[in-house]
């Protein structure tokens, strides 16, 4: 284990898909750390990446526009990171099953070319990678820990999973240190709520700031977990800072689980919102996987790690946000 968070002061640390979600907030987190920030995000206009979701720290991080896909761009990139933290993906399971070859290329060939150019150019770099939780697919047992069987529903599934294993194996042949995280459900301020293309969290919250209808499908009893993104950038922070970490595979998770309509109840305690039960969509129904909710211990005995903000607090902390930077996010 390195010392502690100031580690990361004067540190050279790159964060692909920088303008996105999370990884902008860690972006912020990090410049707050004092260290040298390079964001790399191609702002491909479905994926989430957003000019504004940076404007705090817009003048204090180095920028580059470039798609991971182009393998001779990254291989200058990574050239003198102290670390890497691999967010950049597609995350849509419905977009993953309709354009699969955009999928395996985003986050596979993406992915290929990140270890491999770190392999040539940077082997001494500390890499994080965020995986999800679909790589299970339907839960066998509740709750899930890492080593359940893998078995991806859609085509995101596998491809992160294939990601998964660039990372370890680079790790284990040529010593390039990865650690996996497997994200559950994150939320927070500058999550993508522009088109529903990333999770129900974002669509069930754009329909609430529009004063729309929510529609839940089936009973809204299948039960999730939930992390605040500031709960996620901590797990990511610490990730990189215990050596324990490398070469590992640890899940994300909350000991708060909910139903689908517990959240949209929590919700409606907070702000104006209706909602109605509807049939599941068949294309919808195809990549369910019912319950889901995490064992997170193995990542808590490593590093310390407990997520720390409930879902009233995160969902009052989200929508506060929103309604503050509704033009920014909502009606861009």
């Amino acid at each position: 284990m390195v010392d502690d968070e100031s580690w990361y002061s004067g540190r050279a640390v790159l964060i692909t898909g920088g303008l996105g979600f999370i990884g902008s907030s860690l972006a912020i987190r990090m410049v707050a750390l004092g260290a040298k920030v390079t964001l790399l995000d191609a702002m491909i206009p479905e994926f989430g990446g957003n000019w504004k979701n940076i404007e705090p720290i817009r003048e204090q991080v180095r920028l580059f526009q470039d798609d991971m896909r182009n393998f001779h761009a990254l291989t200058q990139i990574v050239k003198g990171q102290d670390a890497i933290f691999h967010l950049a993906g597609q995350v849509s399971h419905g977009d993953s099953m309709r354009e699969p070859l955009t999928d395996l290329g985003v986050n596979c060939v993406s992915t290929m070319n990140l270890v491999e150019a770190c392999r040539i150019h940077n082997p001494d770099v500390r890499i994080v990678y965020t995986s999800t939780r679909q790589v299970y697919g339907t839960p066998q047992m509740l709750p899930v820990k890492e080593d359940h069987p893998v078995m991806p529903v859609d085509v995101n599934g596998i491809n992160k999973l294939a990601a998964e294993y660039y990372h370890l194996l680079y790790h284990r042949v040529y010593d390039v240190k990865s650690t996996v995280l497997r994200l559950t459900n994150t939320y927070g301020p500058r999550l993508q709520i522009q088109n529903d293309r990333q999770g129900f969290i974002g669509v069930f919250l754009k329909r609430c700031l529009s004063g729309k209808e929510i529609q839940i499908f089936g009973d809204g009893m299948q039960v999730r977990d939930f992390n605040y993104v500031d709960d996620v950038v901590q797990a990511l922070l610490l990730s990189l800072l215990h050596d324990e970490c490398f070469g590992q595979v640890f899940n994300l998770g909350s000991t708060d689980r909910y139903g689908l309509l517990d959240f949209v109840q929590t919700l409606a305690t907070l702000t104006d919102v209706t909602y109605k039960l509807v049939p599941f969509p068949a294309d919808k129904k195809l990549i369910d996987i019912g319950d889901y909710y995490g064992d997170y211990a193995a990542f808590c005995a490593v590093t310390g790690w407990q997520p720390k903000t409930h879902l009233a607090e995160g969902l009052a902390k989200t929508l506060a946000f929103y309604q503050t930077h509704r033009t920014n996010y909502l009606n861009p």
